[in-house]
């Protein structure tokens, strides 16, 4: 069951208290040091909160609630929030306050890219809403629910819209169906929609497991199939109907025979993947059931007439009979994937938002524990291994549903991350996730459970084993994934798989450690990039320049701050120099060398000759232990004036809208160059919708680019265009961007005109 809009029952921020109401305990090394209670680790992170506002995007608008507080046992603590934007819902708002076992801050995950700053007054009606989301509902419709307002961050930037709940059954008309159906509040275009129905595509004789011990009840002379060992869990009969569904009762509790013809048999199946789903997730990752409560999960099997599909609703587990209703579903990996859902959502506000890439995280954390379930009950007729439903023979080939160890084997799934990994199906989208863990787990190249193909030229991996890759995972989940974390983002590298991975690969083994760098090359192999922390085992440390780029006027000088930090081992001594300086331009460092740890003020001047263009200057830091790098841009205007200028004032581009970005020129006594060049970047998802104009003060306009780039993510590129029949340029020059599509939206981050 997918709740990705649903928030979770907490507290509210009122005033300056903030109580804790859900509550779970994830594994870390231990501690002498008594953790802190949970209302401790809640006030800590309120603290945080107020002394750091940026840190998790917030706006005036903003309140928040608590979803989930942990607490490891070295004290450290990790409290999750959902937020509120002038009392609305936000669904991608969801962060996470990180707490050293001091006390100390220790970061935050944020989907955010920027504080909300939008109107909560919808001009499309519920009524409208309720039109569109009937009209996307494919099936018998049976409900339709009242449409709530409120804000969409799923991308990162907030949009007003309205989800509507439509009831009633796939067009199979036996799959129940609770369809979410998202609308623009400001357009009333379609936006997504997501269905709460997550579905696969004694001594028990089961039909997959084979002879395998279950937990029933005894209660007089009959036994029932309800597990007291596993939260009063039951398996139950439904008759190959969608409604009733009668315990399975048997008197001497031996129950079916391993064949299909035999209605207990795949009941054992069901009981023994629900007993082992949860004793998995309990021995494994200390965590206390499905639910995190201790409760079972009810199973119930042999549903609808050839039901050729098993499906988590958010409560139980169901599962089909198979074509001719000869291949019960019913397979440990199966049930290990589908309950798995369940412990996603709990773990996560809202659950991995389902669609794109967070819909491939959420799709692949299933396959991940499925498989490690399968590994973990270790029987002989299913022994474990990194195919997913390769039991149930769904595709009717023998094929399974998905490999593992090479994705694209199934002929849809993306093996390696490409740009359009988020525009597909999220069974698809799940293959970069899959790949890398068993790149993590197993190692590249051929292993004892398939060939392991790296992408380009990565590097090979040798892997760590199951039992630290599905450690390092599950903890990344637990503790630091969010609604909408993504495999890769430029524009917020901190909310990626990648960089949640490395921190839990930290947090359990160590800074840089074996592990640290395995999760690094695994992610590498698929493709994956990252901004990573830089492991040395020697003395080391960072060099940075802020800002990273000026314009100057020719005479004029340019400064930025050059900060070093020590990143390992002790402090050393840095000299500082700068080179490919252009004729004309002289650098200077004040100090000359720093100690680690220490900053320096640079000072490029440039004389009345320098020529006109931007120039990447090279920043060398060159220590006694280690050299560093850092890349400053220099922009020299023309002469006679100011011929170039930036404006980095976000513009928010929504959908079928045409906005402007403004930049005077003043002072500039040339004509434009013919070789004049626009630096934009853009925030927003699938920039095939985009129209990029250069409007001239005189009103003439200079295409830039025309609904290119189909379903690639943002724009960050730099166009030469042409101005030289431009000869007053001095005025006000516009960056037009129009999104000609529905669906996606973003902002204008940042341009820079120079002539």
């Amino acid at each position: 069951m997918k709740k990705a809009f649903a928030l979770a029952s907490a507290t509210m921020l009122v005033g300056s208290a903030l109580v804790a109401t859900a509550t779970s305990t994830s594994a870390a090394p231990p501690s002498p040091v008594a953790p802190p209670s949970e209302a401790q680790a809640v006030a800590r992170a309120e603290t945080h909160i107020a002394t750091r506002p940026a840190d998790v995007e917030a706006s005036d608008g903003d309140s928040y609630k608590v979803f989930r507080t942990t607490v490891d046992a070295n004290g450290a603590s990790h409290v999750r929030y959902d937020r509120l934007y002038h009392g609305l819902r936000v669904y991608g708002g969801d962060f996470v306050v990180h707490s050293k076992p001091s006390g100390v801050y220790d970061g935050s995950s944020v989907g955010l890219l920027s504080p909300l700053t939008l109107s909560v007054t919808p001009k499309v009606s519920a009524a409208k809403a309720t039109k569109t989301a009937e009209a996307n509902f494919e099936g018998t419709r049976t409900a339709t629910g009242t449409p709530e307002l409120f804000v969409d961050a799923s991308t990162g930037t907030g949009r007003l819209a309205w989800e509507t709940v439509v009831s009633g059954w796939a067009p199979d008309k036996q799959t129940p169906s609770k369809l979410h159906v998202i609308s623009d509040a400001q357009t009333g275009a379609f936006i997504g929609e997501f269905d709460e129905i997550e579905t696969v595509a004694g001594t028990g004789n089961s039909v997959y497991s084979g002879a395998v011990s279950i937990d029933t009840t005894l209660s007089g002379s009959t036994y029932s199939m309800i597990d007291p060992s596993h939260g009063n869990g039951r398996t139950c009969d439904m008759n190959n109907g969608t409604s009733t569904c009668t315990t399975f009762t048997d008197a001497d509790n031996t129950w079916g025979t391993g064949a299909t013809s035999n209605r207990q048999s795949a009941g054992v199946d069901a009981h023994f993947g629900a007993a082992k789903t949860f004793d998995y997730f309990k021995n494994v990752h200390g965590r206390n059931g499905i639910f995190g409560t201790g409760a079972g999960v009810p199973s119930r099997v042999h549903y609808g007439n050839a039901y050729v599909n098993a499906f988590w609703d958010g409560a139980q587990m169901t599962y089909g009979d198979g074509s001719g209703n000869s291949r019960p579903l019913v397979s440990l990996d199966v049930a290990g994937h589908e309950m798995s859902h369940g412990v996603t959502e709990a773990v996560v506000s809202g659950g991995l938002t389902y669609s794109g890439e967070s819909g491939g995280l959420n799709e692949a954390t299933s396959d991940i524990f499925g498989n490690m379930v399968e590994f973990y009950a270790n029987t002989t007729v299913d022994p474990g291994d990194y195919q997913v439903g390769e039991k149930i023979n769904i595709n009717g080939n023998n094929t399974p549903l998905r490999y593992m160890y090479n994705p694209t084997l199934d002929g849809s799934s993306h093996g390696c991350w490409a740009s359009n990994t988020n525009s597909i199906d999220v069974h698809y989208s799940s293959g970069p996730g899959n790949h890398f863990f068993f790149n993590l787990a197993e190692g590249t190249g051929a292993t004892a459970y398939g060939t392991s193909p790296v992408c380009g030229s990565a590097p090979a991996v040798t892997g760590i084993g199951r039992a630290k890759a599905e450690k390092i995972w599950f903890r990344a989940l637990d503790s630091y994934f969010t609604s909408n974390t993504r495999y890769y983002l430029a524009s917020n590298l901190a909310n990626t798989a990648r960089a949640y991975t490395l921190r839990a690969a930290t947090d359990l083994y160590g800074s840089c450690s074996t592990e640290y760098k395995t999760v690094q090359a695994a992610w590498t192999a698929v493709n994956v990039a990252g901004s990573d922390a830089t492991c040395s085992t020697g003395n080391d440390f960072s060099l940075t320049a802020s800002p990273t780029s000026a314009s100057v006027n020719p005479g004029s000088s340019a400064t930025a701050t050059i900060a070093t930090a020590v990143t390992s081992g002790s402090a050393q001594t840095v000299a500082l120099t700068a080179s490919g300086l252009p004729s004309g331009v002289t650098a200077s460092f004040s100090p000359s060398s720093v100690t680690a740890g220490a900053s320096s003020t640079l000072t490029l001047a440039t004389t009345t000759a320098a020529a006109p263009g931007t120039y990447a200057i090279t920043i060398t830091g060159t220590g006694t232990a280690a050299t560093k790098t850092a890349t400053f841009s220099l922009t020299i205007n023309g002469a006679g004036g100011s011929c170039s200028g930036t404006n980095a004032t976000d513009v928010t581009i929504s959908d079928n809208a045409t906005v402007n970005s403004p930049i005077t020129i003043s002072g500039c006594s040339r004509a434009a160059s013919a070789t004049s060049t626009v630096e934009i970047h853009i925030v927003h998802t699938y920039v095939g919708d985009l129209v990029v104009s250069l409007v001239a003060p005189d009103g003439s306009v200079y295409t830039l680019r025309n609904r290119s780039g189909g379903s690639a993510d943002n724009i960050d590129t730099t166009y030469t265009a042409n101005l030289s029949s431009e000869t007053a340029p001095n005025g006000t020059w516009n960056l037009r961007v129009q999104d000609a599509a529905s669906a996606d939206v973003g902002y204008i981050n940042s341009w820079t005109l120079t002539l």
